[in-house]
């Protein structure tokens, strides 16, 4: 990569990061009373919460879609292929059936998101790094899995809504559906936390990404152990979308819009660039549908909604236009 393309990506990212900051600066403020103290300080309450989990959210699902997109060699591919999302709608819908919508583990924001991540992360670990092995380091069969797996859960959460009581479910609804309000500060800290322990042990393999994208037979050539490698990074990748999940909720496209148009926008193999970008893209475009939520729709439909529309249309494009790139 030549120095004007490095120099040209580093003023697309200095740009990104300014918007970012003035979205982020903008959804804090708009149409907030700075005449009345009391107003300013209610409004920072509830606002920086969000903020703080959008921007959580934005770094475990940006990060992720585009590790698992390279590790893979698939630039149309998501997580949710794992069942994270829909093992968070099995887990919920089961907790309600089963013990109630009044339930300690229903009402208790803090007892379940643990119970949220510490399922996921045993089901990832047990699929993910022992069923990694099994099949001999083939990555597509473990793809395979997860796609079998998340019809799986999907098939056992459909039926117990059907046959739940009607008022259970429609407070389970509100539980199934992305969304950034009364978020809980103590869940944000150990999100934070968690997601900080996985970038830490990672970090080794993290860093040989743009050697691992070369392909398996010169990553071995260069001395990298690339089975290894390759699992755990599966591994980490399973645990970051589980942890952003379990903190508001599945998303299943947002990491398809923000890593494609990350890859899009600075054209480069540096995956310290790359990976910027889709979190700096993941931050944009939730405070950006976080807007239009509370003060266009005044919080009549999620911002998920809106995501899964429009990824759905980028998805489609990403595939007419595959052919042509």
């Amino acid at each position: 990569m030549n120095g004007i393309a490095v120099r040209s990506n580093r003023r697309k990212l200095v740009f990104m990061t300014v918007l970012m900051v003035l979205c982020a600066v903008g959804y804090l403020v708009v149409e907030v009373n700075f005449s009345n103290p009391n107003l300013v300080r209610y409004a920072m309450k509830l606002r920086a919460p969000k903020l703080l989990a959008m921007l959580i959210t934005a770094f475990a699902i940006g990060g992720a879609s585009l590790v698992f997109q390279s590790i893979i060699n698939n630039t149309i591919v998501t997580p949710c292929l794992l069942g994270m999302n829909s093992l968070y709608t099995l887990i919920h819908t089961a907790v309600v059936f089963f013990i109630g919508s009044g339930s300690a583990l229903a009402v208790n924001a803090n007892l379940a998101f643990a119970v949220d991540v510490v399922l996921m992360g045993i089901v990832a670990t047990l699929l993910y790094s022992y069923l990694f092995r099994k099949t001999n380091h083939n990555v597509l069969y473990v793809l395979l899995v997860g796609t079998v797996l998340t019809s799986f859960f999907g098939s056992i959460q459909t039926t117990l809504t059907r046959v739940m009581d009607p008022n259970e479910y429609d407070t389970l609804l509100t539980s199934l559906v992305a969304g950034f309000n009364n978020i809980n500060n103590e869940i944000i800290v150990f999100s934070v936390i968690l997601l900080g322990a996985i970038v830490f042990f990672l970090r080794k393999e993290l860093a040989l990404l743009d050697v691992l994208t070369l392909g398996k037979a010169q990553a071995i050539n260069l001395g990298v152990d690339y089975d290894r490698c390759i699992r755990r990074l599966l591994l980490g990748v399973t645990l970051a979308i589980a942890v952003a999940t379990a903190l508001v909720g599945p998303i299943s496209f947002l990491g398809l819009i923000i890593a494609n148009l990350s890859r899009q926008l600075l054209r480069t193999y540096r995956h310290s660039q790359l990976v910027l970008g889709s979190v700096l893209f993941g931050t944009i475009v939730l405070l950006g549908g976080q807007l239009i939520v509370e003060h266009l729709y005044t919080y009549t439909v999620p911002v998920s909604v809106f995501i899964t529309v429009g990824g759905g249309l980028y998805f489609l494009y990403l595939l007419l236009s595959r052919k042509k790139v």
